[in-house]
């Protein structure tokens, strides 16, 4: 009885799925239209490099043959597909999850946030959750600060226990960023004691002895606005103005970084943008 349910659940997702990608056209995910469509929505090859997920992936889900997406899956897909907050709601009914409560970190960025990324195609911008996990990026943002996978798209754990960024730090301001983020990361765990993710991800950081002493004497910090040099490998040192604006509905992040009109820096990040990130591939 219970494999038969799941079944229909899986099929009624694929349908959604397919229903929902056929609704999406690819200049409104930021795609090139392109000649030639079969279909006015997205391909499938489109659907799964925005979601970050394989192709065979997202057509065994279609196929009824993918019979337990996790909820990180189900995130991206309802990112992807710019699905309005019911709509997220139904697809992970769909997957037979729970949608996540407000006791947990949300993953949802809302079409309005999307928008604005695409409208600041020459500006570096990049969407992080409450715990400072990246969450999208644009083109841009991902060629001046290099593409991150894995655990290295949290920024507290690649500042205490990942590789050096293309940040240039001096000690103080590498403690000065170190100490907002463990206070931020402790406001946050306040705000969300039951996200397991969060809790493994703290565990994780206080391996470092440094975090750990951050954590254990509840250091004053926060995030504010200020300039950074980034080390380009190609367009060389850009001096950006690093801001953080927060979406006050579920504490999402967005950095931004910008030049001084009419600097040198403000050319290398034209050229930059120019260049993208085909350049730089492999």
């Amino acid at each position: 009885m219970f494999a038969t349910l799941s079944r229909m659940g899986t099929t009624e997702l694929g349908r959604a799925l397919r229903q929902w990608r056929d609704r999406v056209a690819p200049e409104t995910a930021g795609l090139p239209a392109g000649a030639h469509r079969r279909a006015a929505g997205l391909r499938r090859e489109e659907l799964a490099q925005l979601a970050g997920i394989s192709v065979d992936y997202i057509t065994r889900l279609e196929q009824g043959r993918a019979t337990h997406p996790s909820a990180q899956v189900i995130e991206a897909l309802a990112r992807a597909l710019r699905l309005s907050k019911s709509g997220r709601a139904q697809l992970f009914q769909l997957a037979g999850l729970a949608p996540p409560g407000p006791e947990l970190i949300s993953a949802y960025i809302t079409p309005g946030v999307q928008r604005i990324l695409e409208r600041l195609a020459t500006t570096p911008v990049a969407v992080f959750d409450a715990a400072w996990t990246q969450l999208l990026a644009n083109p841009l943002y991902a060629a001046l600060m290099g593409e991150s996978h894995g655990n290295e798209l949290n920024a507290v754990w690649r500042n205490f226990l990942g590789t050096a960024s293309r940040v240039r730090h001096t000690p103080d301001s590498l403690g000065a960023l170190r100490a907002a983020q463990a206070a931020d990361l402790r406001r946050t765990a306040s705000r969300y004691p039951k996200d397991q993710r969060l809790q493994r991800l703290i565990a994780e950081l206080r391996t470092s002895a440094l975090f750990d002493e951050l954590w254990e004497s509840a250091t004053a910090g926060q995030h504010e606005s200020t300039r950074k040099t980034i080390d380009h490998p190609h367009v060389g040192a850009l001096t950006l103005d690093c801001d953080i604006l927060t979406v006050a509905d579920n504490d999402l992040r967005i950095m931004i970084y910008t030049a001084e009109p009419g600097t040198q820096d403000a050319d290398r990040l034209a050229l930059l943008s120019v260049l993208g990130t085909q350049s730089f591939a492999g």
